[in-house]
């Protein structure tokens, strides 16, 4: 699959939200009142990733489009926030059929990256507890588990929190 990384839209709103409801539980998915709370805190910031396939199969070898081609769909997301304690990403997310191709991967890359420049010297998030494949994720990209907390999804599911600390640059 091909894909990009580009900035949040206000536009892309309705389908982050959409996305979210798909990816999690219904105990554990924001409302849309959650999800822009989130979203406009201070130091947050929102990462989207388009599918490019999409477009690039609209599109014929002299490079003209055959027909008007719409945005591209969005694979997948990340809201984070830089604060004076470091960077949090407050969460991820990617659809079912864009899972295993690298979307997750790039967006988390991306997000640190944009942290780092924020001055984040680490990065901190929580899961459930049992969700073993995000943990696994997470562990593979050098975050490791610092504390459960008991509770923390709507008072019934604890949540792991994973930090890792962000790699800066020597100042020349």
């Amino acid at each position: 699959m091909a894909f990009r990384i580009r900035k949040f839209e206000k536009s892309d709103f309705e389908t982050l939200w959409r996305i979210d409801q798909a990816c999690f539980d219904p105990q554990l998915a924001y409302s849309q009142r959650e999800m822009a709370f989130y979203m406009r805190r201070p130091g947050a910031f929102t990462l989207v990733a388009e599918d490019e396939s999409a477009l690039q199969n609209k599109v014929r070898g002299n490079g003209v489009a055959t027909a008007a081609i719409p945005s591209p769909p969005v694979v997948g997301f990340v809201v984070a926030e830089s604060g004076r304690s470091g960077g949090h990403i407050i969460t991820i997310d990617v659809i079912a059929a864009a899972r295993r191709a690298g979307v997750g991967s790039a967006l988390l890359r991306a997000a640190e990256e944009q942290l780092l420049r924020a001055g984040a010297s680490a990065v901190a998030l929580e899961t459930p507890v049992n969700n073993a494949s995000a943990i696994r994720f997470y562990k593979r990209h050098g975050y490791y588990v610092e504390k459960t907390v008991t509770g923390y999804y709507s008072n019934q599911i604890d949540a792991l929190v994973m930090t890792k600390e962000l790699a800066q640059s020597p100042v020349a």
